[in-house]
């Protein structure tokens, strides 16, 4: 596939690799992905609830939605990606987020909510999910962990700008203005790197991944699995179940922080500090995974990120200051952090790049799924028993039985590929 312009002059005057450019247009668009979070809606719950009158079960059924769309999507998206690239899937879903989220603005009734919120939640579940990793594990392979760790950095500080600028656009009230602020962001951080500058592979521009030209250093071998082949592993099983206990845990308790600190005694704007220092040992954990070894098992570092939202959430129950809600905030951050760092880096490094977007297309379908069942769960409990309490213990046990999953996941033999 022909590449851009742009980057076919860049590349034979560039004195470093390519790669990095990617990177930072996957860092650019990873910020700006941050728009629909659950995190940013955490921030809009009580204003909107308190002007519409809608349950707190309502506004988390958009994210559940929105998820179900997305997991409808990703199996469509999935190959598309690996044809095409990631310069199509990103640039789309960063207009269409930008658009959705300033739309936002003009709601007026749970339905016009549902359906810009839905569908700005679908591109952030599926389009941006399986677009920002598929451009980062088709150009690196031996920096993977090191890239990974920098774009999911770069996410975080998404999570960490957008909540507390939607919070300070906010101010009189005005939730309006918050999603204006959000949306608008969105499209000015997201669109026009991706646009110019993203390249769907390293051979593309004759190049290899992690290197300047063919030849420069020994070639790594990968594994290469392709859809079929992956899906009759153990790993990929593992990998599933994983994902289905740990993310509904992700997004229940990331969506209902606010009000249940809020709840708790704190103060709104206090809150959405906590919030903000959530997402930054977020990012603290992210990028300090950036420096373990390569040849460290990951499985063993999504054990210790599932321990970490297990303690959190059971933290956050009894909270009654700051000080405690930072402390479970920041347990809870630090394990989403490991995350969404290493959980993508377990597919490209268990089954390889070639094939890398019709395998995640069949595995995300499960991922967008359970956390579209954490906020519906969450949402459900608060109503019934007027607390989060029941919510973040059963969220607890979860992140237990995902560390179990973890344990099990080994890597599938490599000769696995070619049978």
């Amino acid at each position: 596939m022909q590449p851009p312009f742009l980057p076919r002059v860049l590349v034979s005057r560039l004195p470093f690799f390519y790669g990095w450019i990617v990177l930072g247009c996957v860092c650019l668009a990873g910020f700006a992905r941050q728009g629909p979070a659950v995190a940013v809606l955490s921030i809009f719950v009580a204003p909107m609830t308190g002007e519409f009158g809608w349950s707190r079960t309502a506004m988390g059924g958009a994210v559940s939605l929105g998820g179900l769309l997305a997991a409808i999507i990703s199996p469509i998206i999935g190959p598309v990606l690996d044809r095409r690239g990631a310069r199509l899937v990103l640039c789309a879903a960063v207009l269409a987020t930008g658009l959705a989220t300033m739309a936002l603005s003009l709601t007026q009734s749970l339905l016009m909510f549902y359906l810009l919120f839905c569908f700005a939640r679908m591109n952030w579940a599926g389009p941006f999910e399986l677009g920002l990793y598929g451009a980062l594990n088709n150009w690196f392979v031996v920096r993977r962990v090191r890239a990974t760790s920098i774009a999911t950095l770069a996410q975080m500080s998404g999570l960490v700008a957008l909540p507390f600028l939607a919070q300070v656009s906010m101010r009189g009230g005005d939730w309006r203005a918050g999603w204006l602020a959000v949306g608008g962001t969105v499209l000015m951080v997201g669109f026009v790197p991706c646009w110019l500058l993203l390249v769907r592979r390293p051979e593309d521009l004759g190049l290899q991944p992690d290197r300047l030209a063919p030849g420069r250093g020994a070639a790594v071998a990968e594994p290469r699995f392709n859809r079929s082949q992956a899906i009759r592993t153990p790993a990929f099983w593992l990998l599933s179940l994983y994902t289905i206990l740990v993310y509904p845990v992700q997004a229940g308790v990331s969506l209902y922080q606010a009000p249940h600190l809020i709840e708790r005694g704190l103060s709104p704007l206090a809150a959405a500090t906590v919030i903000s220092f959530f997402s930054a040992m977020s990012a603290l954990a992210s990028f300090g995974i950036g420096f373990l070894p390569r040849h460290w098992p990951v499985r063993y570092g999504l054990l210790l990120a599932a321990a970490l939202l297990s303690a959190g959430a059971f933290v956050l129950i009894g909270v009654h200051s700051v000080p405690a809600a930072c402390l479970g905030a920041g347990t809870f951050g630090l394990g989403i952090g490991g995350i969404m760092t290493l959980l993508p880096m377990a597919w490209a490094d268990y089954f390889g790049r070639e094939s890398y977007g019709a395998i995640r297309g069949v595995a995300l379908p499960l991922q967008v799924l359970a956390q579209a069942a954490g906020p519906l769960l969450s949402g459900t409990l608060r109503d019934w028993s007027g607390s989060y309490t029941d919510s973040l213990l059963v969220f607890g046990f979860f992140a237990i039985l995902a560390a179990l999953a973890a344990l099990t996941a080994r890597a599938p033999a490599m000769a696995a590929a070619s049978s």
